[in-house]
């Protein structure tokens, strides 16, 4: 029999015969490591235990110690264990798939009856059952026929079809745990007790077509999540419970912030408290643009296709944008327009307004953009995912010896604006240059060495992303981490030489030729009405103090202090806080409460006593405690947090 060589990560090789398996190597390195063993990888690629190796390859072993490989494993065999459970406990059942997403899988089931929550423990009681009995994973390799075969005597036409689907070349996988099979690339662990029974929860149930097709039959979706130790479950069910309560949909019903409605999907409507928000947000940002060098610009919302095909956005993009056709006076045929989904290429045209020199570089030009992209409907959540929004964008024109210090001072600026927001750690992402891509290498060379050389200088470090660049560039992206973990992109920043020469940029340099000049693409916040999603759920719908929309209420005790409340408000106002009256013939404990809920700031009640000592008893939200203080200390502490970060 032949022999192959596999070599171990510690660089020591083993001879063997062609067609050992990683079990077999694992048992030949130790007895310890055959009981821990869980999956191999051979040549990079994650390996079943039970899989032949034919050829020499490199070769490591893996236990629960290696979460990634674990993880994949636990939760792939608990969607086969889940599928398993709702055949045996509802035998009609027909199964499709179940792939493992992140922090667990799902499941689709084809079954008369729907789920219930109810059901969802019952099929998690049967699956440990399942587990319990440490029943064998095996695995064979089929032909098509006798597959078909198999599936179609056991009435699974979703698996018949799926095998129809699966390219020649490529091995029928066939997996039993215990009794039960399933069509699966694999791989799996070798028997059902390798599965940590207290570390899985169902979560949900949902419908979804079969194949994505909303002309093909409606299924059945179970959720799980799964992790390999119940100590991680319970943190993150944990996180999921607080990711509920600070959900900014269900805040900004609370808060009275915006809607969203059928008519106009993906696209919000602003109360006046949400709206607050946005317009003191893009306040404090135009004045941070404005001392960073940026001139703002206006650009139209609607383009002719002409401009988005010479920008290649008609032909790359098109799918995303939404298109306006329009009977143009004198003309032969219909004018075709498009919502801009982005400024880039309108950032272009001011430019290119007037002979510019070198000396007019780097032009910083900034823009509020409203843009539309189309997001498929199943695609949309809250303010976060929108197909009309506005960015906090920015294009910088430059030569390219001016990039590290224009990627520097931006990195400087995203970090004072971040810190502001209440955000003082934030990861840097260097995404370089592609396989496809267009340049030179020694220009590529460059510029990845400027930005490199410009993060350094701001003394922060970075994540390399190799090969993940634009084509036209390298880029750096801005990843903010919130108050439970969660990871938001926001920041970006680009280098562009792609489309000056597109449109057709050019400036004067200093020996009187015509030279493309670089265009920095960046963008700090990104779309506000993310941003502002995600300021909602960091904190918990209690903004800072100077962002609430509704920062003060002041509540009367006693019909008495009517005047004086109006006075307060007025004192208040005066002094640039937010401030409004709640006169209402309700009880304080009342007014408190509502106005808790609503994440006002500073609640100020008052009564006989404060009339008469001109103070307020003043109660801040999340805290129990109430004291009383002259209005007068009040009103210049209240003036003081209610002054953008920017303005103290």
């Amino acid at each position: 029999m032949a022999q192959i060589s596999l070599t171990l990560p510690d660089g020591n090789a083993r001879s063997y015969d062609a067609g050992v398996t990683a079990a077999q190597v694992a048992a030949d390195i130790s007895t310890s490591l055959a009981k821990k063993a869980i999956s191999a990888t051979v040549n990079g690629q994650h390996w079943d235990l039970a899989w032949p190796i034919q050829a020499d390859a490199d070769i490591a072993i893996h236990t629960m110690k290696d979460e990634a490989q674990a993880n994949e494993l636990v939760r792939h065999d608990l969607a086969h264990i889940m599928a398993r459970a709702v055949q045996e406990i509802w035998p009609a059942t027909k199964v499709t798939i179940g792939p493992v997403i992140e922090n667990g899988w799902y499941y689709d089931f084809d079954r008369e009856e729907p789920f219930t929550p109810e059901d969802l423990g019952l099929i998690e009681k049967k699956m440990k059952e399942i587990i319990n009995k440490r029943e064998p994973v095996t695995t064979e390799v089929w032909d098509r026929a006798r597959a078909v075969d198999f599936y179609t005597a056991n009435n699974e036409p979703y698996k018949v079809e799926l095998i129809e689907a699966i390219p020649g070349d490529e091995p029928l996988r066939m997996y039993w745990h215990g009794h039960w099979q399933d069509l699966c690339r694999g791989p799996h662990l070798q028997n059902t007790g390798q599965v940590p029974g207290d570390s899985f929860k169902l979560m949900s149930i949902a419908g979804a077509y079969w194949r994505g097709d909303s002309n093909r039959a409606m299924l059945q979706r179970i959720y799980g999540v799964a992790f390999t130790g119940k100590e991680k479950l319970r943190t993150h069910l944990t996180m999921l419970e607080e990711a509920a309560k600070r959900d900014h949909r269900k805040l900004g019903r609370e808060m009275d912030l915006f809607h969203m409605q059928e008519e106009a999907p993906g696209q919000i409507f602003w109360h006046p408290n949400g709206w607050t928000v946005y317009t003191t947000l893009q306040d404090y940002m135009r004045r941070k643009q404005r001392t960073g060098g940026y001139r703002e610009i206006n650009t139209p919302q609607v383009v002719d296709r002409k401009l988005w095909e010479a920008s290649g956005h008609w032909d790359k993009y098109q799918e995303h944008m939404f298109i306006v056709e329009v009977e143009e006076e004198h003309a032969k045929e219909k004018a075709v327009n498009a919502l801009k989904p982005m400024n880039c290429p309108c950032h272009v045209q001011v430019f290119n307004q007037g002979l510019k020199s070198y000396r007019d570089l780097p032009l910083r030009l900034a823009e509020f953009g409203s843009c539309s992209r189309y997001e498929p409907s199943g695609a949309l959540h809250g303010i976060m995912r929108v197909r009309g929004f506005t960015q906090d964008d920015a294009h910088i024109f430059c030569t390219e010896d001016q990039i590290e210090e224009e990627c520097a001072r931006f990195i400087n600026f995203l970090a004072d604006i971040y810190d502001d927001l209440g955000f003082t750690e934030f990861e840097i992402k260097f995404a370089t240059r592609p396989e496809k891509r267009v340049g030179s290498d020694e220009s590529w060379d460059h510029v990845e060495n400027a930005l490199e050389q410009a993060i350094k200088a701001t003394g922060r470090s970075f994540t390399l992303e190799p090969g993940d660049g634009a084509f036209y560039g390298p880029k750096l992206d801005f990843y903010l981490t919130d108050a439970i973990g969660r990871v938001w992109q926001c920041g970006t920043f680009q280098v562009d030489p792609n489309l000056p020469e597109r449109l057709g940029a050019t400036y004067i340099a200093a020996d009187g030729s015509k030279q493309r000049p670089y265009m920095l693409h960046r963008a700090t916040l990104g779309s506000f009405e993310r941003f502002i999603g995600i300021l909602i759920e960091e904190h918990a719908g209690k903004l800072p103090f100077w962002l609430a929309p509704r920062q003060v209420v002041v509540a009367s005790i006693t019909s008495e202090a009517d005047d004086y409340v109006a006075e307060v408000v007025s004192e208040l106002a005066a002094a640039g806080v937010r401030a409004e009256a709640d006169i209402r013939n309700e009880k304080i404990n009342y007014k408190v409460r509502e106005h808790s809920v609503g994440k006002v700031p500073v609640i100020l009640a008052v009564g006989a006593r404060e009339v008469q000592e001109r103070t307020v008893s003043i109660r801040r939200l999340g805290e129990k405690q109430t004291s009383v203080q002259p209005l007068a200390d009040v009103t210049a502490s209240l003036k003081r947090e209610a002054t953008p970060p920017d303005l103290l």
